[in-house]
């Protein structure tokens, strides 16, 4: 963690050096003296923010005395901040006076308040404005409550958005109506929230009674949902050194608990009323080169997650810990142990770095109590001469027992696969009409072009048809269930262009099914890579593993579309393009009132009629998409989310 603008101590800190009668006084009274007079014009006298700097209290704790001193040393000049030359007396009186005005979290104040139900709450202010009052009570529950008269007005959370993809089963549709192609147009900015240094949002705001949930690399914020106050923070300092982790895309709730995950491949559980860490838990160690970045999936009495490290040799595993203690219940090893099942898949010495992670959240069927978790690439993705097989279970999806994490069935989308296409998309599970009877149907459009259905129950193929017009590198899906290769697509030293890029034709952005259309709504890339391989050193902690390098082709010109998928054919009944040089990551949402509710190519928060793609509304935040949108209903009133930039903004119609 850093200062200032993106966080700097001392913005102006140009001490070459300090007097001799400054470095004899007492240390305490040296460093007031040196910020007062080298940092108090940018941050303020006591730490709190001036005209040219931010406040740095909040910041100080989650730095380590040796960062502390590399900030000093090292500044941050693109920040403002230039390098500084400190004796070490000095230096050491400086920093004793900056611990000295860490912030230390002030006791909440206590009031009591009357509602308008009759009853009196007494507790802490968590928040409060004008209008709102965020109030904690005794039994350590939170309270969002909105002034009426002298008394306070109890709101009502109408319907939540409880997991990543609002549905255990990953797929973003939602039955709330409110909000629909007669009155989109009147769709508005309500409230926005900046979360300090983050940089661009990759998170999905999660909502539980009328409160949210947001999340940053190892940081959670806890907002009222109606007027996006804050209510808490959890944060801790980023692990120096760790190889990934540089996004988390949101929390997983259960009872009173918030669950996240680490940069450095950590579970933990947060009490969801306080903030309050309740356990942690170590996925593996992050000097083998694991990290973690996405939303955990609460299942039963279950959390479940995976790990991130792919591209630097980690084997990847889907874990379960129990909710309550942060034991762990079981481990399934997606790059199987030499000698077990699965493993004569790997001939060669990368199966001991043979990557497959499992980054991304998987879908729950809480009825036939199966997980289905998609798996990443292997490791030296673009070289696999060193890994010869299929390599099972990389780029896959699983179907794994929910309360042992037994394998019930798998399908590889790309076996030995060389152009990374991980197939860490969201699996869509949803009960439709198959050839005239109502079967329970998973849903995946894959990074290598291809969309499958598949019964989720038995594993059985129903559909694999390519959902991209540039795709180059498998003419079909056989019989057997293997992609028809295609000669001369194999990455090479001179470099092979072979679409869809590396990107994929679609990627971990969210795709969305609507049962009243029966249409399938994802974002797809038009574009190829040129794929090249290089020599690849032994593994190394800390290092990538990759055996060569891509690059996007330039031509033909890179292209993004939003397409609405028949799911019995797979063929598009209508397309979007959308303008721009096709690298944003925004999703979609589909609602019930007949919308697609999408980031569109160019920054823009874009509404669409869902049965022919027409475009009803349009919100510029021009920001390269990084999230994708939810919805939930707050005090009556129907909200859209989504994260643009560092912001969680929220729109619901102007009143």
């Amino acid at each position: 963690m850093v200062l200032a603008r993106s966080g700097v101590v001392m913005a102006v800190l140009a001490l070459a050096g300090a007097s001799a009668d400054v470095q004899a006084q007492p240390s305490q009274r040296n460093g007031r003296t040196v910020f007062e007079s080298r940092c108090a014009v940018c941050h303020g006298a006591d730490g709190h923010g001036g005209d040219t700097g931010p406040s740095i209290v909040y910041r100080l704790p989650l730095l380590r005395d040796t960062d502390l001193t590399t900030l000093i040393r090292g500044g941050r000049p693109t920040k403002g901040m230039p390098a500084t030359a400190l004796p070490p007396v000095t230096l050491a009186s400086l920093k004793r006076f900056l611990r000295g005005i860490e912030r230390r979290e002030a006791p909440l104040a206590r009031t009591t308040v009357q509602t308008t139900d009759g009853r009196t709450l007494d507790g802490l202010v968590m928040n409060q404005g004008f209008d709102d009052l965020q109030l904690r009570t005794d039994d350590a529950r939170v309270h969002l409550l909105r002034r009426s008269g002298t008394q306070y007005r109890p709101v009502t959370s109408d319907r939540d958005w409880p997991t990543y993809n609002g549905d255990p089963g990953g797929n973003r549709y939602t039955s709330l109506t409110q909000i629909d192609p007669s009155n989109v147009s009147r769709l508005a900015p309500q409230w926005l929230f900046s979360v300090p240094d983050a940089g661009t949002l990759q998170v999905t705001p999660v909502v539980v009674d009328g409160i949210m949930y947001v999340s940053a690399p190892n940081e959670c914020y806890a907002l009222d949902a109606g007027s996006g106050r804050q209510i808490w923070r959890y944060k801790r300092s980023r692990t120096p050194g760790v190889s990934g982790g540089g996004a988390n895309r949101g929390v997983g709730v259960a009872g009173d608990r918030v669950f996240m995950v680490t940069d450095h491949a950590h579970l933990i559980a947060l009490n969801r009323f306080t903030g309050a860490l309740v356990w942690d838990s170590v996925m593996d160690d992050w000097r083998k080169n694991y990290s973690a970045s996405s939303a955990p999936l609460a299942a039963g009495n279950l959390v479940i997650s995976g790990v991130a490290g792919g591209e630097h040799g980690a084997n990847g595993f889907v874990v379960a810990f129990d909710q309550d203690t942060g034991k762990e219940v079981w481990r399934f090893w997606t790059v199987p142990k030499p000698g077990t099942p699965g493993s004569e898949t790997w001939r060669g010495k990368d199966i001991e770095h043979g990557g497959a992670p499992t980054w991304f959240t998987g879908s729950y069927d809480a009825a036939l109590d199966l997980v289905y978790w998609p798996t990443g690439n292997p490791s030296k993705e673009y070289d696999g001469s060193d890994r010869l097989g299929d390599n099972l279970y990389a780029s896959s999806i699983l179907a794994l027992d929910r309360r042992s994490g037994a394998l019930r069935w798998y399908y590889q989308f790309t076996p030995h696969d060389l152009w990374d296409w991980d197939a860490t998309q969201t699996s869509v599970l949803v009960d439709a009409d198959w050839q005239g009877r109502l079967r329970p149907l998973l849903l995946h459009a894959n990074r290598n072009g291809f969309f499958y259905v598949f019964d989720r129950t038995t594993g059985e193929r129903l559909l694999s048809t390519p959902f991209v017009s540039r795709l180059t590198w498998a003419s079909g899906i056989g019989a057997d269930g293997r992609p028809v290769l295609l000669p001369n697509q194999k990455p090479s030293p001179r470099g092979t262009t072979v679409c869809p890029s590396q990107d994929g034709a679609t990627n971990w952005f969210s795709p969305s099914f609507s049962p009243k259309t029966g249409l399938y709504y994802v974002q797809t890339f038009e574009k190829c890579s040129i794929y090249t391989t290089a020599p690849q050193g032994p593994w190394e902690s800390g290092k990538p593993y990759l055996g060569g390098s891509q690059r996007t082709a330039a031509a033909p010109t890179p292209q993004r579309i939003l397409r609405a998928l028949d799911i019995r054919t797979g063929k598009a009944t209508w397309e979007l393009p959308q303008p721009g040089p096709a690298i944003s990551w925004g999703g979609t949402l589909a609602t019930a009132s007949g919308l697609v509710i999408f980031g569109e190519e160019n920054g823009a928060l874009m509404a669409v009629d869902a049965t022919d793609g027409r475009p009803l509304w349009t919100f510029r935040t021009n920001a390269i998409w990084r999230a994708s949108p939810m919805t939930y209903s707050f005090d009556g009133r129907q909200y859209i989310a989504i994260a643009a930039g560092a912001n969680i903004m929220a729109f619901a119609l102007q009143e």
